[in-house]
């Protein structure tokens, strides 16, 4: 049984795509910081396991590591998904404290899951992995009022692309995948926040969150040899291309 560590599990985007590995027939370490939405997962599902944890603690992330290595026997992909948007005002309207919180989860947080991943892909037997990075469209094209949330997908991009060539040596791959606009708690919440400041203001379509899963599923079922550098999944009639 082949097996997945997948950060920020708990809801949204992470949630899919732990219930669609797992109906895949794969092993499925859940992490996330809220053990009760976890328990959700995993109460239904044998292959599941909860590991709660904070992806900005080190010492936790090591924890979480050792206990899925200790169960599955080792880690054949990492989907490195946890994030948030943060404030969505004008960069002068944002506070110091709020731009290092969304820098500390979306890149400090997400280097340390990368980093125990390649770790330990390094040194199983047989060598090597998959780290998939969950990246945004706002790593190529920002929308308004994103400058914390953008400023940390584009270092996520770097950070794959490093990885990548870091990783060659040791058979283990690095892509990206860029998502836009699937229905998820995190989408709604910024709708909710353009209609509290325009109730007339029209929604950018969105697209099913499991398509995303299912992206993300094709992306870490690739032999090593193959990898899906970057990935781009997006409501087909959404303002991307030609957005800025």
């Amino acid at each position: 049984m082949k097996s997945i560590l997948i950060t920020g599990a708990s809801s949204g985007i992470g949630r899919a795509t732990a219930e669609e590995f797992l109906r895949a027939g794969w092993r499925v370490g859940c992490v996330a910081r809220r053990a009760e939405k976890l328990d959700e997962i995993t109460s239904s599902h044998k292959a599941a396991i909860a590991l709660p944890a904070d992806v900005t603690d080190m010492a936790a992330m090591q924890d979480v590591f050792t206990t899925f290595v200790a169960s599955a026997g080792r880690i054949d992909a990492v989907f490195n998904n946890a994030g948030m948007f943060g404030p969505s005002t004008s960069p002068d309207e944002v506070s110091l404290d709020a731009f290092d919180q969304v820098i500390n989860v979306n890149v400090r947080g997400m280097f340390i899951t990368a980093k125990l991943a390649f770790a330990q892909m390094r040194a199983q037997d047989p060598q090597g992995g998959r780290i998939i990075n969950n990246g945004s469209l706002s790593a190529h094209n920002p929308r308004p009022g994103s400058i914390c949330y953008t400023t940390s997908k584009h270092a996520v991009t770097g950070m794959t692309r490093s990885i990548s060539l870091d990783g060659r040596p040791f058979n283990i791959a690095c892509g990206q995948i860029d998502i836009g606009n699937a229905k998820t708690e995190l989408v709604e919440d910024l709708n909710a926040r353009i209609l509290a400041e325009n109730p007339d203001a029209t929604l950018m379509p969105m697209m099913d969150v499991g398509d995303a899963a299912r992206s993300v599923l094709h992306m870490a079922s690739l032999p090593l040899e193959a990898n899906v550098q970057f990935m781009t999944v997006l409501a087909t009639t959404m303002p991307y291309i030609g957005r800025g």
